[in-house]
């Protein structure tokens, strides 16, 4: 029978995988993470154990669960650790990671998160929760206050449920406890990021305590950063492959691609580990960054997610090496270009080939359906944001609105071949409601869609030859298909 991956078999493990190089015995934790989803396991953490593996013995990180026990489940028997195993094409390359050195489930033990987040070795909360876990209008960027978790931990302010409501009572107590607070460092495809996250949680704090808010707003760093590198779900094929490599079994590796990049704002009041090391970079303004990823990685990604299920595409690979979506991307990306002002040293007609040769890596089976979650709380900064800049410059941008009309014809919850679609998001009952009038009427349809502005804003609706233009798209893609209303978009190119 196959052991378990733990401490106890590290030494036996292949020499071609790489392991800690330190004591993970003398390691003191530095860093709470909200958020142990796979994103963290194979960025941040990965940052971090570098960091680690270079020397440092105070920037371990405890991570918690915001809602499942399933991953500390699959981590607590090994000791917190896990592979990574990096992929190109045929090549594979694992590191087993003993960065995190404590497990938490907030719903089972809502105290012991609180505690840990005051102790006085932490210095950095980071955050993976999702654009949604925000509670957060999304065409605003306000706190959503009728959110059932704030409204929730507005009434109940000591046992929070929501990550801002988190954030709020673990500084309340450091401040009653003369403790310095932390540095929030929010590593979610928000825009302004770090701006946002103190945003939401300066307007829960004057819900709920006005001086409470004000001290936050003054005396806590929320730097923005811009994280980017491509995981795709861990598959049970994915499992049997590293365990075979291993020689022992991990329940819960996580794959992704080479390439893996960190841009953060420079702003850590009780220090900060060096990612440097990793290839982290540290700059005074992230906006470029974080706006050349928001649009050109993430929304082409979402375009190619909605139009690539409809047409039949499983993964992104798969999407992106059909010659009619290729030559779609190009189109999309040169609609989206004018809107994003490049970071130094950058050329965007590069860097879009490069994301092309990203989407089409084979050895990661991102699937469209897992990027199609979740689209209510995504649209309005990666197609929207570059929908409203073509809009006020007077140019056109076709692409763009047939992205928009993947994503309603999405929603409408039936695919092409007729079978249903698994859709996940947090407005799902207002989506149903509005596309309730099924495939006869897509005008309709994308009229009603239009008309949340919770997504849309107020100006997209009140756009009327925008509005015209989205409906058609719409009209389009439900009498022929995404792929061959694709086809006759890019027939001139």
């Amino acid at each position: 029978m196959m052991p378990r991956l733990s401490d106890a078999v590290l030494a036996a493990l292949p020499e071609s995988v790489a392991r800690p190089r330190y004591d993970r015995a003398g390691i003191r934790p530095g860093i709470l993470h909200l958020g142990l989803g796979a994103f963290h396991r194979a960025h941040q953490a990965v940052m971090t154990e570098a960091v680690l593996n270079a020397g440092a013995r105070d920037w371990g990180i405890v991570a918690a669960s915001l809602r499942s026990a399933e991953t500390r489940d699959a981590l607590a028997p090994q000791d917190g650790l896990y592979t990574v195993a990096t992929r190109e094409d045929e090549r594979e390359a694992l590191q087993v990671v003993g960065a995190l050195r404590g497990l938490i489930v907030a719903p089972e033990d809502p105290g012991a998160l609180l505690q840990a987040m005051v102790d006085p070795g932490i210095r950095i909360v980071s955050l993976t929760v999702t654009e949604k876990g925000y509670c957060h209008d999304p065409s605003t960027g306000s706190l959503d206050e009728a959110q059932a978790d704030i409204r929730h931990d507005l009434l109940h302010p000591t046992a929070p449920r929501s990550a801002p409501g988190i954030l709020v009572e673990a500084l309340r107590r450091r401040r009653a406890e003369g403790i310095p607070p932390f540095t929030v460092l929010c590593c979610d495809n928000l825009p302004a990021n770090g701006e946002t996250v103190r945003r939401v949680v300066t307007r829960l704090c004057a819900l709920r305590d006005p001086g409470l808010g004000t001290w936050i707003g003054d005396a806590v760093a929320f730097p923005s950063t811009m994280v980017d590198r491509i995981v795709p779900a861990t598959t049970a094929e994915d499992r049997a492959r590293i365990a075979a490599a291993l020689g022992a079994e991990d329940a819960w590796p996580v794959v992704g691609e080479g390439f893996s990049q960190w841009v953060i704002e420079d702003h850590f009041p009780l220090g900060r580990p060096d990612w440097a090391i990793a290839g982290a970079q540290f700059a005074r303004d992230v906006a470029p960054f974080e706006l050349m990823k928001l649009r050109m990685l993430n929304g082409a990604h979402s375009a190619l997610a909605y139009l690539g299920y409809l047409a039949g595409h499983e993964t992104v690979a798969e999407a992106a090496s059909d010659p009619v979506f290729a030559r779609y991307l190009a189109m999309l990306w040169d609609e989206i270009a004018p809107s994003v002002p490049a970071p130094p040293g950058v050329v965007l007609a590069d860097h879009a080939g490069r994301l092309l040769a990203r989407f089409r890596n084979r050895a990661l089976r991102h699937r469209t359906w897992q990027i199609a979650m979740d689209g209510s709380q995504k649209l309005p900064q990666r197609l929207l944001g570059p929908l409203r800049h073509a809009l006020a410059e007077g140019r056109p941008a076709p692409c763009l609105i047939i992205a928009v009309a993947g994503w309603m014809r999405y929603v409408m919850g039936i695919d092409e071949r007729g079978a249903p679609i698994d859709l996940r998001d947090p407005m799902l009952p207002a989506l149903r409601a509005a596309s309730a009038a099924g495939l006869d009427q897509p005008q309709d349809v994308a009229r009603r869609l239009l008309d949340l502005t919770g997504i849309f804003g107020s100006d997209v609706a009140g756009h009327p030859a925008l509005a015209v233009d989205i409906g058609n798209a719409l009209a389009l893609l439900v009498r022929d298909g995404a792929r061959q209303a694709l086809s006759g978009l890019t027939a001139t190119r």
